[in-house]
């Protein structure tokens, strides 16, 4: 086929345009130099952002440590003068009523209470 031939055939006329056309679309090869760089720059500072933020809460959070181990500790002082209020206050005629709070491992809490003392078995 020459040319010409080429040229008048609907199929190779639509198959020139459909090439044409996927080559406009196509993205351009690479980046552009300027725009390469600029790119990697804004990377760059997002990444020092990011890490000066990290740091920043970072040292928030070990602050926060001392003032968070004092509140536990008063906590736990809390709990044990309840628990020997329970233990020493509640004794009725010779029984001591004890509740135990617990949580579980699938975070749910877990409650006993048990009866101490003298009890009689009747017949």
């Amino acid at each position: 086929m020459n040319e010409q031939d080429r040229q008048r055939n609907a199929a190779w006329q639509a198959a020139h345009q459909w090439k044409e056309r996927a080559r406009q679309a196509r993205p351009h090869q690479g980046m552009s130099g300027p725009r390469l760089v600029l790119t990697w720059l804004m990377f760059g500072v997002l990444m020092i952002i990011g890490t000066i933020l990290g740091l920043f809460f970072l040292l928030i959070g070990w602050a926060m440590l001392p003032f968070l181990r004092h509140r536990m500790k008063k906590r736990m002082e809390q709990m044990r003068a309840q628990q020997a209020e329970d233990i020493g206050g509640g004794m009725h005629s010779g029984e001591t009523h004890y509740r135990e709070s617990r949580y579980r491992s699938d975070g749910r809490l877990e409650e006993h209470e048990v009866l101490e003392g003298e009890f009689k078995e009747k017949k």
